[in-house]
């Protein structure tokens, strides 16, 4: 007995259940109760026919016991904890063991038992004389640490008080009656050699706080209420050939409160007030949100999440996030967030080596850290990992309705050699530079997604040529949706960038993307990460003098709506601000006050208007028929021009760009066929801070051969524009 005392003492004992509660021991029943300072211990029968037992300290510190009845053995019961200060009143969690151990059952059968089970489950459960008694379940995998407690509010942060069971599976679980949500609590944790490492979040906490306590809070995932049915049957339509349009959001810059305000951030709330109006009236269909999942540091943009499961507190409650994506639906918004399984940092309350073990990070270095971004690497290839990342990806579109998922750094997983030298890295079995491990997991996680979500989406950020990211698993893909065209966003921002004169030596820059535009379902996007670290704002990227940059940026802006793929565009671009995104400061509103600034952002708008109003613009998409080049070799004009098409043919949108300040008086223009051609949109337009050259708003086509076709019209091409002119009807 003194072994098990000092177990508990020493916050040691693995395995609670056999020793606290009711213990048989050699044909007779001991009732055993473990509370740290307490003076006495009373229990009382919720049966009122059992008598009332008083336990006898079995040690100084707060161990006690007294031998029972086989007629106690069963029956619910509360025990009095008498103090010096005190008393307190409670249902001892060491008589709920199979309540505790149903956390681990079925577990590992599909991934979302996961989330279902594990962390802090809020439940009810009957006493034996039908009362019902709620409380928390605690779950937490730490396989090889030699003991852990659960810690709070609720017992003064001390390890000692309520010691997990550890199971055959590495689950270390305990019910505790009368808790209830909002409970702050973190795990302590003893490493296979009995050393106390720092507490830890729940790798599957609901909700946490921020910094210095970084506490887990027990939360409630049945209370909202949700009001989006309309917009969650809407968004079954094929989204291939509807329009996308999203703008990328750093919650925490978007906009400050007022300089009054003692607020840092917007809330949820405020934000569901303010911008989903303005993404509305701007004519956006998604917003994309920048990792909302928990995360220590400020300055990562969540891009080093720790909690995964938990919508970062800074802005508010979980509820108020789903608060927030409601509101989205119901103004007919979609929502897109950042889900990043790329890597994880290595601060203390979180998942590294989280029992003293790399349980959740390969353990060799040239696998498990990330030397970009100083961060741990999950271990792709443990089952448990596997089920944690895939039962994240799916709890955030059951949970929070989240119409999609932007996987962030996906090269990064699919390359076991990525930013590392020679001899850095270990090839994969058959000596490749392919992490077949992370390949599988994408694989598992885009059908898992798209079995249970088959209205979601997800969209993969991959940087190189990897093939088929967005085809099926079964047509040997990773499965996902959508594809980043990170090739198209580089090859024509080093076009735009440079100078008019040079560009004719460069056009291929410009043209290139379609060699390969319809091998994935791509997104074209300008990002976040186009806007920061020395890469200026859009603006700035523009050579020229102040009105040739402002034309360049709505030349290029037109451009990417006239060209194949979904679109994406960061925050502030459609501002046209001068300095770099900086996360420590809301976007530069006040430039609206000025006509170039506000000239662009109604071009932005008018772009969305006609984009999602024209289905030769979006309809095909991810399809050859979609597009073809009217010329794309007029290199010494640097002029291209192509032609988009509805599926069903009958609309026609003949987009030209000319990328430099030469206006082009009658210039010829190859069509299909007769027809006659309004000008639905031209960048240079006053009411956009243009120049308002003169151009034809309505051309009728003549017999006249041109650019390999039979017919063509005459129109005026603006400098530095992009017109779109549209088949009339």
């Amino acid at each position: 007995m003194q072994q098990v005392v000092q177990q508990f003492e020493q916050a040691a004992c693995s395995q609670p259940f056999s020793q606290l509660g009711v213990v048989e021991n050699n044909g007779t029943f001991l009732l055993r109760i473990w509370r740290p300072g307490a003076k006495s211990i009373s229990v009382k029968w919720e049966n009122a026919a059992l008598p009332k037992v008083t336990l006898q300290p079995v040690s100084n510190t707060g161990l006690f016991e007294a031998e029972i009845s086989k007629a106690h053995c069963g029956h619910t019961y509360s025990v009095n904890a008498e103090y010096e200060d005190g008393e307190h009143t409670y249902f001892d969690p060491y008589q709920f063991t199979e309540n505790a151990y149903h956390a681990v059952h079925f577990i590992d059968a599909k991934p979302a038992n996961l989330y279902q089970q594990a962390g802090a489950q809020l439940l009810s459960v009957d006493s034996t004389e039908g009362t019902a008694i709620n409380g928390v379940r605690f779950c937490v995998f730490a396989p090889n640490a030699s003991a852990v407690s659960v810690i709070g509010d609720f017992n003064q942060w001390d390890g000692r008080v309520n010691p997990m069971e550890k199971t055959s599976m590495g689950y270390w679980v305990l019910f505790i009656p009368g808790l209830q949500a909002n409970e702050r609590y973190k795990y302590q944790v003893k490493d296979a050699k009995g050393h106390d490492l720092p507490h830890k979040a729940d790798p599957l906490g609901f909700s946490a706080e921020q910094y210095p306590s970084h506490a887990s809070k027990v939360f409630d995932h049945t209370a909202y209420t949700w009001n989006d049915e309309k917009w969650m049957q809407s968004r079954k339509t094929n989204k291939y050939e509807t329009p996308m349009s999203i703008y990328e959001v750093h919650l925490g810059s978007w906009k400050r409160p007022d300089a009054q305000s003692d607020a840092r951030y917007l809330s949820y709330r405020e934000l569901a007030d303010d911008l989903i109006g303005y993404v509305s009236d701007m004519g956006y269909t998604h917003v994309e949100l920048l990792p909302v999942s928990e995360f220590p540091f400020d300055g990562s943009w969540g891009y080093q999440p720790v909690g995964m499961f938990a919508p970062t507190s800074r802005f508010g409650n979980p509820d108020d996030f789903k608060y927030f994506v409601d509101k989205c639906h119901q103004a007919g918004v979609g929502v897109i967030i950042d889900w990043v399984p790329a890597h994880f940092p290595e601060d203390g309350h979180g998942l590294a080596r989280f029992d003293g073990t790399c349980v959740y990070e390969y353990e060799d270095p040239k696998k498990g850290w990330h030397p970009d971004w100083n961060s741990c690497i999950y271990d792709f290839g443990k089952d448990t990992v596997r089920q944690f990342l895939v039962a994240n990806a799916l709890f955030w579109l059951d949970k929070f309705h989240v119409d999609g998922l932007r996987v962030d750094a996906v090269a990064s997983m699919l390359y076991l050699d990525y930013s590392r030298n020679d001899g850095e890295w270990i090839p994969n079995v058959d000596g490749g530079n392919e992490n077949y491990e992370a390949i599988s997991l994408l694989r598992w996680m885009n059908e898992e997604v798209y079995k249970h979500f088959p209205d979601a989406m997800t969209i993969a950020e991959e940087s190189t040529s990897f093939p088929k990211v967005s085809r099926p698993v079964f047509d040997g893909g990773l499965g996902f949706g959508f594809k980043w065209n990170m090739g198209w966003m580089h090859d024509s921002l080093h076009y735009i960038a440079k100078d008019p004169a040079y560009r004719n030596y460069h056009h291929g820059d410009i043209t290139f993307s379609m060699v390969y535009a319809f091998d994935e379902n791509f997104v074209l996007p300008i990002s976040h990460d186009e806007v920061v670290h020395g890469k200026g704002s859009m603006l700035r990227k523009m050579p020229g003098d102040e009105w040739q940059q402002a034309a360049n940026l709505r030349c290029y802006a037109g451009f990417m709506y006239g060209h194949p793929g979904k679109k994406l565009n960061f925050m502030g671009n459609e501002l046209a601000q001068s300095r770099e995104w900086n996360h420590d400061a809301g976007l530069d509103w006040d430039l609206l006050q000025y006509e170039k600034h506000a000239g662009i952002q109604s071009l932005y708008k008018a772009l969305n208007k006609l984009y999602t109003t024209t289905p030769a613009l979006y309809e095909l998409d991810h399809h050859h028929e979609g597009f073809a080049w009217i010329d794309h070799e007029n290199a010494d004009q640097s002029v291209v021009s192509f032609v988009r098409s509805s599926k069903n043919g009958s609309q026609k949108v003949y987009v030209v760009s000319n990328f430099t300040p030469v206006p082009r008086n009658n210039f010829r223009l190859g069509v299909d066929a007769p027809c006659t051609l309004e000008l639905a949109l031209n960048t240079d337009d006053k009411a956009f801070w243009g120049s308002d050259f003169a151009t034809v708003p309505r051309v009728v086509s003549t017999p006249t051969p041109w650019n390999n076709r039979q017919h063509s019209v005459d129109i005026n091409l603006p400098p530095l524009a992009t017109v779109f002119y549209v088949t009339s009807q």
